[in-house]
């Protein structure tokens, strides 16, 4: 890999890197199957990704005829990183093992470790025989959307596939790491104005942002709407915040410091709820919720946005659903796409289905709606929320702290790329977006 490398940052020729060996082995991030049962009987929050994340060499797997092998430059942290390496909800090499069964070259996803990571970017090295579309030098994001197109159950909207994966999560080989295995159809154009951590960062939780508020696949938020949006200075809310402000809406960010107060101010939002310093109890004990805590919720939301939002953006689940669905307007939309602080979530239905209220399920984005997320990050329109950056032999301290909530916006990981801030091929165009709108999140993280 340092030989490809060494390429990579000498500007080499597609022909050139074509002709490179592949090694036989790579650096990654992965969990071990002999291990799952290492946090067993510890509360979520007291199993450490540190412990079970581990780095070191794994084999190189044959490369199937829609796969291209892209030399991973950097990667980042999602929720479903941080799920895999405390073996929560359950461990993930029963995805493996299930993706096996389907082929032969589903087959090789079944190994004692699995290689993670659902976020890359990076440059092609071979490609498969059957890929048209890309060739060796390309630099791409890969966004994690794993489909078996020969499925008819894959065409029209492909996140209702009967086989649609996730890929680092649901898949093996994954971005964590200095090589990645990947589908021909999860590649997409690299931003040449960006650095390669802050063009990695993106692609999951901002085409998740994309389909959940402007796709007609859920949220199709129209000009003019209120949006509540739950951590909105989090890894899917820095995102969401965007999409509102450039569609002609008004979004209501709620977060939980004053410092993330003023980070969203200057990101454009500015109806926000500190929700820590208002001190909302949602939960008055483990069993019951506080309908008066709603209320006071609704009544805050009110007086910064003049109306009830049309669209709650929610993901937190079980902490927050219920107050979602009483705040949202009649005939409003709660579109939900995690739950992160609990998946058995409770809200009072009454002030659902009497008010005409929906509840949409949105889970990540398909090619279409993950290209066109893309195209906006690569037209400046939208900016990364990148707000640290990791090396990969330290992949266990930043997949804690998403673990740990003690972060703004998306982690970053260094994989190939040795430093920060190399990648950029469009600094003129760079300069014309912004550096410190491009840099916000980094600033107010560091």
């Amino acid at each position: 890999m340092h030989q490809i490398l060494e390429a990579i940052q000498a500007g080499a020729a597609g022909e050139e890197l074509a002709n490179l060996p592949v090694p036989e082995s790579y650096r990654a991030a992965f969990v071990k199957r002999d291990e799952v049962d290492m946090f067993d009987g510890l509360d979520s929050a007291d199993k450490d990704p540190r412990k079970s994340l581990h780095v070191d060499e794994v084999p190189t797997p044959e490369l199937a005829p829609d796969e291209v092998y892209v030399a991973v430059m950097a990667s980042a942290i999602n929720f479903n990183t941080v799920w895999t390496s405390i073996f929560e909800p359950l461990p993930t090499f029963g995805f493996l093992d299930r993706l096996a069964k389907e082929s032969a070259w589903g087959a090789r996803h079944a190994q004692p470790y699995h290689v993670v990571g659902s976020d890359g970017s990076g440059v092609v090295l071979r490609v498969g025989s059957a890929v048209r579309n890309w060739s060796p030098g390309d630099r791409v994001t890969i966004h994690c959307n794993h489909v078996d197109d020969q499925d008819p159950s894959a065409h029209d909207d492909s996140m209702l596939a009967t086989n649609q994966r996730i890929w680092g999560f649901e898949s093996n080989f994954g971005g964590l790491a200095d090589l990645a295995v990947v589908k021909a159809n999860q590649l997409m154009p690299k931003p040449r104005h960006l650095s390669w951590e802050e063009a990695a960062c993106n692609a999951l939780t901002n085409s998740t942002s994309y389909r959940m508020l402007v796709s007609h696949n859920a949220g199709a938020m129209k000009q003019g709407d209120v949006v509540l949006i739950w951590g909105a200075s989090g890894g899917l809310g820095g995102y969401a915040v965007q999409y509102v402000l450039n569609g002609g809406g008004t979004p209501v960010g709620v977060v939980s410091s004053a410092s993330k107060v003023e980070l969203l101010q200057e990101l454009g939002c500015e109806a926000v709820i500190d929700r820590k310093a208002a001190g909302y109890r949602f939960w008055a004990d483990e069993h019951t919720q506080d309908e008066k805590e709603w209320r006071r919720f609704g009544k805050d939301v009110r007086a910064l946005a003049g109306r009830d939002p049309d669209i709650v953006f929610e993901h937190p689940g079980r902490q927050t659903m219920g107050a979602s669905v009483f705040v949202a307007a009649r005939g409003g939309k709660v579109v939900t796409c995690a739950a992160t602080s609990g998946y058995m979530i409770e809200y009072d239905n009454r002030h659902l289905w009497m008010k005409l209220k929906s509840i949409v399920s949105s889970h990540f984005a398909n090619y279409r709606e993950a290209w066109e997320a893309n195209r906006l990050i690569c037209e400046g329109r939208i900016q990364p929320i990148l707000s640290a950056v990791h090396p990969l032999e330290a992949v266990g301290d930043a997949a804690s702290a998403v673990h740990r909530n003690v972060h703004e916006g998306k982690i970053g990981v260094l994989c190939l790329a040795p430093a920060e801030g190399e990648g950029i091929d469009d600094p003129a165009f760079r300069a014309q977006v912004g550096e410190d709108r491009i840099t916000l999140f980094r600033r107010h993280g560091a």
